[in-house]
């Protein structure tokens, strides 16, 4: 008798934001924001699923950027420091919204939760978050996959493979490190494929990857069975295609379940609301308002005025919908079985970031979910791509079209005329970094320490500014003039790089403060970056 399953898929990613040379730095708070918001209630849903029994399971991808900032002694220490800060405002709070209970009833319960996350992330982990989800991953209820190293949009680099394979190994080297095994699977950056990716995710040994629905539809041959079945691409690597019904009910934004009117709403933050004086000890001496993670609203409806946010309301909400996301993967994945001969699959990818920080009760709706089709269903089953694949290795072979899951399915999003400006220089250091890689490899004699780590910083600014997340800034106009410094600052700095270690007179200094300021995957590996043989 067939067996329906559905497998969710939770990106947990963020651009490397970490600045040693500040003593604070705005956009540090992205990760922090992060941290309290989704990572800690993410981390707190799974280990209460896993102590109650539930036969639950829940792919992860956590990219090695972020795997590096959790890793962080610096950005742990920064944290903490958020985190005072965060509990000493919510205590004013408490004081200043005396006379409201509703309000000191929101800022009680603020409190409560930055002291928790506080507890959780000292106590409990030691600044540590990694191996409390690797320990998930071990007791088999996570799968925990990767990402490219700098999650760079790998279909802008196809001409310039060793770009894309060094990309795809370093995560690879960055995965062992962080989990001790080798990763399974793999998150291509913003869905992105085009021919040829596969057989670098096969000289990792990387067993699977998901692309949007339409470029597994218009794939050579057509699937037999559309996007609910995995196809195996000629080179090995099976690839599976996202749901477009359920990713819609999640987050979009005309009738997704984030802007039911109960549920808090984002933007209205006291760090914005209040005046300076009230914010004295948050807010940075002369710096810029900024969110503090209060929040005393709900989204209401259209208009500019919103209540106050209700709690009890939200979590009611939260039931309601994930009651409502049971039920349609029910019929979808029943009318699946009754018009197929196989076990179908409906792969569902979000942004982890989603569950939390945007839609601040997508941790509870999660929980709610997981338990409901663990206990009140048996339609279909919960799984991984990897559980999957396992279970079944025999599938239809395809090879992809190209696409990603952007707007209009291909690069518009990361190539167009706010950052197209970018990628002649991005390419011109992918044809030098290879260049340098390939000589050096092919040197008689051994290079000295010093030309070693020329190698390895000058790969490590070349994969920072490689970065997706800076063309999507620059296109969407968010942090725009920090997405553009950073990648001119890593170019720079890869330039000058590049010309001392080819004129072999590298400055030492110069090496050692970019090696402090941009220290993301301390053993990186040069020689990926060498041009292979064609014979």
């Amino acid at each position: 008798m067939a067996t329906g399953y559905l497998a969710l898929i939770l990106h947990a990613h963020l651009p490397y934001v970490r600045h040693p040379e500040y003593p604070e730095f705005l956009e540090e708070d992205w990760l922090f924001e992060a941290i309290t918001e989704t990572y800690i209630p993410l981390l707190r849903v799974l280990r209460g699923l896993a102590a109650d029994g539930a036969p639950f399971a829940l792919t992860m991808s956590i990219t090695p950027p972020l795997c590096a900032m959790l890793r962080d002694p610096l950005l742990q220490e920064r944290y903490v420091r958020y985190l005072d800060r965060a509990i000493e405002l919510a205590r004013h709070e408490l004081d200043r919204t005396r006379g409201d209970g509703r309000l000191q009833e929101l800022a009680r319960f603020y409190l409560e939760r930055f002291e928790a996350c506080r507890c959780l992330f000292v106590d409990e982990c030691g600044g540590q978050l990694l191996p409390a989800f690797a320990k998930l991953q071990e007791e088999g209820v996570l799968e925990i996959i990767t990402c490219a190293a700098t999650h760079g949009f790998l279909p802008l680099m196809q001409n310039f493979p060793e770009a894309v394979r060094a990309q795809v190994l370093v995560a690879r080297d960055d995965y062992r490190e962080c989990f001790g095994r080798d990763p399974q699977g793999i998150w291509l950056p913003e869905c992105g494929y085009v021919a040829g990716i596969e057989t670098v995710l096969a000289e990792a040994n990387i067993r699977w990857f998901v692309i949007d629905s339409h470029g597994l539809m218009f794939g050579t041959p057509r699937p037999r069975y559309a996007i609910f079945a995995p196809c195996f691409t000629p080179a090995g690597p099976a690839v599976f295609a996202r749901d477009r019904e359920s990713s819609r009910q999640v987050w979009s934004q005309e009738d997704g379940y984030p802007g039911d009117p109960a549920y808090r709403d984002f933007y209205r933050d006291i760090g914005f609301d209040l005046p300076e004086e009230a914010l004295a000890g948050f807010l940075p001496p002369g710096g810029p308002r900024k969110f503090s993670g209060i929040k005393y609203h709900r989204i209401t409806g259209p208009s500019p005025e919103k209540d106050v946010y209700n709690r009890a309301w939200a979590m009611g909400a939260a039931d309601a919908h994930a009651g409502h996301f049971l039920h349609s993967r029910q019929q979808q994945i029943g009318q699946l079985l009754e018009n197929t001969n196989i076990d179908p699959i409906v792969v569902s990818p979000y942004d982890a970031e989603l569950f939390g920080h945007w839609w601040f009760e997508g941790p509870e709706f999660l929980n709610l979910f997981l338990r409901k089709a663990a206990f009140d269903q048996q339609t279909f089953q919960l799984t991984t791509p990897g559980r999957f694949l396992a279970a079944h290795p025999t599938q239809q072979l395809a090879a992809p079209s190209a696409s990603s899951w952007g707007h209009k399915g291909y690069w518009e999003v990361w190539l167009d005329e706010s950052n197209a400006w970018i990628y002649p220089h991005l390419h011109m250091a992918a044809s030098r970094m290879t260049e340098l890689a390939t000589a050096a490899a092919a040197s008689p004699a051994p290079l000295s320490p010093l030309m070693e780590r020329g190698l390895r910083q000058l790969a490590r600014e070349l994969l920072l500014a490689q970065s997706s997340d800076w063309a999507f800034l620059m296109k969407t106009g968010t942090a725009q003039a920090y997405a553009t410094k950073r990648t001119k600052d890593h170019i720079l700095r890869f330039t000058r790089l590049y010309d001392q270690i080819r004129g072999r007179n590298i400055d030492e200094n110069f090496l050692a403060n970019c090696e402090w300021r941009d220290n993301i995957f301390p053993h990186v590996q040069w020689r990926h970056y060498v041009r292979k043989s064609s014979g």
